[in-house]
C-alpha cells in the first residue's frame, strides 16, 4: 500500500488485465460430418480476437472431431466419455475454459458465424452488464430467419403451439409463443436458441449451468428462465448474424429425438407448476403430451410443427 506520508514513493502498478481470450466456444459434437470444418472455417470472420474453442464430444464416430483436432488452429478436443446430453456437455466444456473466458458461446456444430458475428455480439454484451444471454439472428440455409427469441413458454400458448401449429402456423398462441410480431431489433427476449448463445460466465456459474436434467431440448429454456430469476436479462441481438443447418444428428435418430422434446417440455412445465394441488394438471400435461409423442412419430407433418413464416428484413 501507497504511504501518503512518503510523496517520493512510487504509485501501485496498475493492473492490466490477463492476457488470454475473452471468448470461449463449446461446440457440442455428435458425428457432425462435414458440418463441423464448415463451422471451424467460418470463426475467423466472426471475430478479430481468437476465441479458446472446445469440441465436447459426446461419442461421435464419423471421425470427423479427430480430424478438427489435426487443423493448424486446432480446438481442444474434450471426450464427455458417451452421450451424455447437450446440457450435461455444455457444462462440461465451459469447465474447462481458461480463467480469462469472459463469455461462453453454446453452439451446434452445423452453424456458420456470419461476418463479425462474435464481436457483434460481445459488443452488445459489454454495454449491457446486467444481461447475461445474447443471442443472434438465426438464418436458415434458405435464407429464412427462425424465430430463435422467444418468449417463455406458458400453459396456453405451449397447448396451442403444439397442437394446432403443425396444421395452423399463423394461429395466435404460436405467434405469441414465437415473439413473431415483434420487433427485429436489439430487445428483451424470454429465451433465445441454444443453437447459438453467448452467455456472460458469471451468471452462468452463479445459476450453476446447465440442468443435466435435460438430456436435450428446452435446456435453453431452463437457463434463460432460471437467469429471470437470478435478476439477468436476456437480449436478442439481430445485428449479428449466423447460418444454421439443423437437424445434422437428429435426423439420425428422430424417433428418439421427438420423445425427448416432448418428455423434456413436460419437466420443464411440471417444475413449474410443482405445488401439490396442481398434481391434476400435471397429469393432463404428461397424458396430453404423451399422446403427442405418439401421432408426431408417426406423422412427418406433426413432427414438423408450425412452418417457418416469411422472411423479416434485417
Amino acid at each position: 500500500m501507497t504511504d501518503p506520508s512518503r510523496p517520493d514513493q512510487p504509485p501501485p502498478p496498475e493492473k492490466t488485465p490477463p492476457a488470454g481470450p475473452r471468448v470461449g466456444i463449446v461446440v457440442i459434437t455428435y458425428s457432425p460430418g462435414e458440418t463441423l470444418d464448415a463451422f471451424l472455417d467460418s470463426l475467423p470472420a466472426a471475430t478479430t480476437s481468437p476465441p479458446f474453442v472446445v469440441m465436447a464430444d459426446n461419442g461421435s464416430t464419423d471421425g470427423s472431431v479427430e480430424r478438427a483436432a489435426e487443423r493448424p488452429d486446432a480446438p481442444t478436443l474434450l471426450r464427455t466419455g458417451g452421450n451424455i446430453g447437450f446440457g450435461s456437455a455444455g457444462n462440461a466444456g465451459a469447465a474447462v475454459l481458461p480463467d480469462t473466458v469472459e463469455y461462453l458461446v453454446i453452439a451446434n456444430p452445423d452453424l456458420r458465424f456470419g461476418a463479425r458475428s462474435l464481436d457483434l455480439l460481445v459488443e452488445v454484451a459489454d454495454r449491457h452488464p446486467d444481461a447475461a444471454l445474447f443471442g443472434p439472428a438465426i438464418r436458415t440455409p434458405d435464407g429464412k430467419l427462425y424465430p430463435s427469441a422467444r418468449r417463455l413458454p406458458s400453459i396456453t400458448d405451449g397447448i396451442g403451439h403444439a397442437m394446432v401449429g403443425w396444421l395452423w402456423p399463423r394461429n395466435p398462441w404460436t405467434r405469441r409463443y414465437r415473439a413473431e410480431d415483434d420487433q427485429v431489433a436489439l430487445r428483451e427476449a424470454g429465451w433465445l436458441s441454444g443453437a447459438c448463445l453467448l452467455i456472460r460466465r458469471e451468471a452462468f456459474e452463479q445459476i450453476g449451468g446447465f440442468d443435466e436434467r435435460y438430456f436435450m431440448y428446452f435446456e435453453d429454456v431452463d437457463l434463460a428462465d432460471r437467469m429471470h430469476g437470478a435478476g439477468w436479462r436476456t437480449l436478442y441481438a439481430p445485428q449479428a448474424q449466423v447460418e444454421h443447418v439443423g437437424g445434422h444428428s437428429t435426423s439420425r435418430h428422430q424417433h428418439r429425438m421427438l420423445t425427448e422434446h416432448h418428455r423434456s417440455a413436460y419437466r420443464y412445465l411440471a417444475d413449474r407448476h410443482s405445488a401439490r394441488w396442481q398434481g391434476p394438471l400435471r397429469l393432463v400435461l404428461k397424458a396430453g403430451l404423451a399422446a403427442r409423442t405418439f401421432v408426431a412419430t408417426r406423422s412427418e407433418r406433426v413432427a414438423a410443427g408450425a412452418e417457418i413464416q416469411g422472411e423479416p428484413e434485417l
